[in-house]
């Protein structure tokens, strides 16, 4: 009974970590039908910042703020730059291509800058555990799931009773009629872009002082957060947020009974699966394209 409670509390943190990198796609794709392939070094970009930050002796809570502005702006910049130049394109290959590129870069100038090793990020939710029910658990990690939900909580809120929010899925339902409306398409999609990267930044700042920070720690976050956000349904941002806690804690099980590479194998497995049996993901809606 106690090694289910702990796997099922660590699955849902490192769960709600793909979760919110899977609402980052959500929003992406929901504004332009792109995604922005190296929305993972996002991730890393903020954790780095927010280490650095602490050891130029910049206070905690003010390095991660700064980290995750860091990850916003870079969302703008490469959405101005690496995706909307391609986005009106008959094939998705340019911004494919582009943000694979860019995040190649990121990660190069991070190792560069930052060092190829490991570097904790303190935090005082990694000082000591707590225990629920014999299991142990960093109350850091119990914080990133709840955090998860109050973002999409928040999300949907602001989609609702915001002038800005609004104009977001005015521009995901049809950008020319928004156009016709008065909406400014591209800054509504370049801020779609970069709040998508702030919670990415967030959650790597979250995860980071339990995996430790290194330059390359974004790539397979990233890409399981993508899984993640096929397997819910990209069009969904509640089915991103249950498949993230999902795939979280279906990944401790595996690794716990079987093993770390039957991990890798299962949880892809998953996705290809769930594609064959719902092309749309398990929350997601069928897009149809009028002519």
């Amino acid at each position: 009974m106690t090694t289910t409670i702990q796997y099922m509390l660590s699955g849902l943190a490192i769960g709600g970590i793909y979760a919110l990198v899977a609402l980052g796609f959500h929003i992406m794709w929901s504004a332009a039908k792109a995604v922005n392939f190296a929305h993972g070094d996002t991730l890393m970009l903020g954790a780095v910042v927010a280490v650095i930050g602490v050891d130029q002796g910049v206070p905690l809570p003010l390095a991660c703020l700064l980290g995750i502005a860091a990850g916003g702006i870079f969302g703008i910049l490469l959405e101005r730059f690496a995706v909307r130049p391609f986005v009106g394109a008959a094939t998705s290959v340019g911004w494919m291509l582009t943000t694979l590129a860019v995040g190649v870069m990121t990660e190069a100038l991070a190792t560069l800058q930052f060092g190829g090793f490991s570097r904790p990020l303190p935090s005082p939710g990694v000082t000591g555990a707590v225990h629920i029910l014999g299991a142990g658990v960093y109350p850091q990690e119990l914080f990133i799931p709840v955090f998860a939900v109050v973002v999409v909580v928040g999300l949907k809120l602001l989609q609702r009773h915001t002038l800005v929010g609004r104009a977001m899925q005015a521009v995901a339902h049809n950008k020319q009629a928004a156009a016709l409306m008065g909406i400014n398409v591209n800054r509504i999609t370049a801020l779609s872009f970069g709040l998508a990267s702030l919670f990415g930044a967030a959650a790597g700042i979250l995860v980071a002082p339990v995996i430790q920070v290194s330059a390359s720690m974004g790539a397979i976050l990233g890409l399981k957060g993508f899984a993640v956000a096929i397997i819910g349904g990209i069009t969904s941002a509640p089915g991103v947020v249950i498949a993230g806690f999902a795939f979280g804690v279906m990944e401790k099980f595996v690794e716990g009974y079987v093993s770390t590479a039957a991990r890798e194998i299962v949880g892809f497995s998953v996705m290809v699966l769930v594609l064959l049996a719902f092309p749309q993901g398990l929350f997601g809606k069928r897009e149809v394209l009028k002519v």
